[in-house]
């Protein structure tokens, strides 16, 4: 080992290290190695800056705006739509649709972004029908992992693999190139998660309720566990809180009483609405507010303020839980929320949202919870008026709204313009079969198209595209140009064959499926196939193989990331909801890889010779 190679393998182990940590983000991560690696001599620094213009890379970011093209016309809402009354109240015809249509949805579009959709519909649904969210909510995330199986630009580690092709100077996959494999897959999928579906969840939470499915304020403070931290006051006569406006009384800073919603009388009955900065506080207003204070302090601060402690389940609002806006959301996967408190990320002053309550996986978090640094796959608990909380899911969505109120109308702003997208998804799609222009040309007609058709504006393409990942990519791709110049891929390549090289080319291909899904469980899959992708040609190259189906395998073992609920971004969405355990993405995932594993092995060599 030459000790240049020394270098970049201790780089890379210091950038599995931080992305297994967490620390810092993944796309700081990609900057320092971008940084780091032209200083061990192996790439100059154009070299290591080149992702920026890679073809690849600016597919990515094409892609992301015709999904949200697709996003803002509601196509992929109306499925969901369309699924519930095609399914007629069978749970299994459900489960069949539903992964179809999520498997086929997510073969053109982002397949975390087709999780965030169908996850509301999928509880919307669960409410409806009476079944628990958890026999779906996984069967959803499956479906999703594998339409990245379906096409060529369905998920990011495919257009790595493609990219590595073709600076070898070989020629690539074409865009149905992986649908005789995904197709059996998503089939095999469907037919695994009926069987399956058993040992999930079989019922409701614990407390008896379901998520996004809400129906009093009652059910909200028992599975949020906020029986200790939500009251409701009466401002009594004489309150010196009576005729002042909340913003000067700053109560949260003084008495830590944060104001969620107030209950006012009014002429016909009780007026309830969620404040703000500058509303008056008047005798007999109830107030619902979060305090985190002992009995004995809710006593005396109720004394010194004038305030009369009352039963939460008497109020109005627990029987009229949608006068303000009362809902969950989930922190999605790359949001700039990560990493932040809810107190720093300042979603009152910046979403007009107070933050109630905090769920991590299935455990309500108590002590700390404003300061407490926000995950992906956190459940917040949020007040405010409808308007801003619809308001919260345009553009770039860093929270994920559960319980959507019925009237969809604005988070779908160009609903009319829908036939529009659908054109110019025919178009790209008909571009990249017949081959007459570069796929990255076609992805960037279609968003032109969209654009020109009003199906979104330049903003929200702007906003949709997640510079995180692309960054992530553009600051791994040197890492595969330095490990084949010191020879890090042919030392891999050669550990491989001398491994199970004996055994066959099948045997091969079962150990470079396996190694990627298992990597694959500590970094991001696309970062694993551009490390991967290098190694699975070289042991072609090497045991005078094609390298089609060794690439192939890299590309479907990456998204074969049912394990684990941080191995995707999708599982991680859909461990809340589905109020999953760790194990249980182990129990049902891993017989899932062993399976898919075994389909790709036997079938890649039939569609792609071996030689």
């Amino acid at each position: 080992m030459t000790a240049q190679l020394a270098m970049v393998l201790a780089l890379l182990g210091l950038a599995i290290g931080m992305f297994v940590t967490g620390r810092p983000r993944t796309d700081v991560v990609a900057l320092l190695m971008l940084l780091l690696l032209p200083l061990t001599g192996t790439v100059t620094v154009p070299e290591a800056l080149a992702g920026f213009g890679d073809a690849s890379v600016l597919l990515v970011a094409a892609l992301f705006v015709v999904g949200e093209g697709l996003v803002r016309t509601g196509i992929a809402r109306r499925l969901g739509d369309w699924l519930l009354a095609r399914a007629r109240g069978s749970a299994t015809r459900l489960l069949v649709l539903l992964m179809l249509i999520v498997g086929l949805t997510g073969s053109v579009m982002s397949s975390t972004g087709v999780v965030a959709i169908f996850i509301p519909v999928v509880l919307r649904i669960c409410t409806r029908l009476g079944i628990p969210p958890g026999q779906l909510m996984m069967p959803l995330s499956v479906a999703a992992l594998i339409s990245g199986m379906m096409t060529l630009v369905a998920t990011a580690p495919n257009l790595v693999v493609q990219a590595e092709l073709t600076r070898q100077g070989l020629p690539g996959f074409g865009f149905f190139g992986f649908t005789p494999f995904g197709l059996p897959i998503l089939l095999l999928g469907i037919g695994y998660m009926l069987l399956a579906r058993r040992r999930l969840s079989a019922g409701p939470a614990e407390d008896g309720t379901t998520p996004g499915a809400r129906t009093t304020l009652r059910q909200l403070v028992e599975d949020y566990r906020l029986q200790d931290r939500a009251h409701r006051l009466r401002l009594r006569a004489g309150s010196p809180l009576a005729g002042q406006r909340l913003d000067k009384l700053a109560l949260r800073a003084r008495h830590r009483l944060n104001v969620m919603a107030v209950e006012r009388p009014a002429r016909f009955g009780t007026e309830i609405f969620s404040p703000n900065a500058e509303t008056v506080l008047r005798a007999d207003d109830e107030l619902l507010v979060e305090l985190p204070a002992t009995p004995q302090d809710l006593a005396e601060i109720a004394r010194r303020l004038g305030l009369q402690p009352l039963p939460i389940e008497h109020s109005d609002l627990a029987h009229r839980p949608h006068a303000v806006g009362i809902a969950e959301m989930i922190v999605t996967p790359g949001a700039e929320l990560t990493g932040k408190s809810v107190l720093e990320a300042k979603l009152r002053s910046r979403l007009g949202l107070t933050v109630a309550g905090m769920r991590r996986g299935n455990a309500p978090v108590a002590e700390g919870m404003l300061e407490k640094p926000l995950q992906a796959g956190d459940s917040l608990l949020v007040v405010g008026p409808w308007t801003d909380i619809r308001r919260s899911q345009r553009g770039r969505r860093d929270l994920l709204l559960l319980n959507q109120p019925e009237d969809l109308e604005e988070l779908t702003p160009a609903a009319t313009r829908a036939p529009y997208a659908l054109l110019s998804l025919a178009v790209m799609v008909a571009l990249m079969v017949s081959g007459l222009v570069p796929n990255v040309q076609a992805a960037f007609i279609a968003g032109l198209l969209m654009l020109g058709f009003r199906c979104l504006d330049m903003d929200s393409a702007y906003r949709a595209i997640h510079w995180p990942s692309l960054v992530l990519i553009v600051g791994m791709l040197p890492f595969s140009l330095a490990l084949q110049r010191t020879g890090g891929v042919t030392l891999a390549a050669d550990a491989l064959i001398a491994t199970v090289g004996e055994a066959g080319p099948h045997a091969l291909l079962a150990s470079l499926f396996a190694l990627t899904a298992v990597t694959g469980l500590f970094i991001s899959n696309t970062a694993t196939a551009v490390l991967m992708t290098p190694v699975a040609i070289a042991t072609a190259q090497e045991t005078g193989l094609s390298p089609y189906p060794f690439a192939m395998i890299v590309a479907l073992a990456s998204s074969a990331a049912f394990m684990t609920p941080v191995s995707s971004p999708v599982n991680t969405l859909v461990m809340g909801p589905g109020r999953y355990r760790f194990g249980d993405f182990l129990r049902i995932g891993l017989p899932l890889a062993v399976l898919v594993m075994a389909v790709s092995v036997a079938l890649v060599p039939l569609v792609l010779p071996l030689r």
